[in-house]
């Protein structure tokens, strides 16, 4: 729901900004647009803000995350929301946002099986997407490969630092 203190909020958010490490904000079910102000403000900060659960906003996340330089989502809701309309939402989000700054997650909690789940759910999704692209002879499948390799592990990797493997 939302926060008892406004204010307190407000001064964790820009606490965070001030470190420099990416900032994740779950979304939920909420308007992304609420965030629209903060992430103009916070451009040129050196600290990037992950939008988590932009489902069923994700038109909106994804144009969100396509203004701002430093502003990516989090795709983990996408097949664990919708189901068998995973690929063509996630084709809606990939239209709206650029690759880079699209990120995998499972979208999962708590069991460690549904992170499996939510992982394999993602990648059908995204190989239907990327495969249709393909097949309608838009790409090729070095540009599918490669793409998919940004969004399952290599933003992430950018985005947190984690070097690569």
């Amino acid at each position: 729901g939302a926060p008892v203190e406004p204010e307190l909020l407000d001064h964790l958010r820009w606490s965070a900004v001030a470190c420099g490490i990416p900032l994740q904000l779950r979304l939920g079910t909420a308007d992304p647009a609420r965030l629209a102000d903060f992430a103009a403000a916070t451009e040129g900060h050196g600290c990037d803000l992950v939008l988590l659960h932009g489902y069923p906003h994700h038109r909106q996340t994804a144009a969100l995350a396509g203004r701002h330089p430093h502003v990516y989502a989090d795709l983990g809701a996408v097949p664990a929301r919708t189901g068998a309309r995973a690929a063509a939402v996630l084709a809606e989000i990939m239209e709206l946002a650029p690759f880079g700054k699209l990120l995998f997650s499972s979208g999962a909690r708590a069991l460690p099986e549904l992170h499996l789940v939510g992982a394999r759910q993602f990648r059908e999704a995204l190989g239907r997407v990327l495969g249709a692209w393909v097949e309608d002879g838009a790409w090729t499948r070095q540009d599918a490969a490669r793409v998919a390799t940004m969004i399952g592990s290599g933003n992430a990797r950018r985005v947190y630092g984690l070097g690569e493997r």
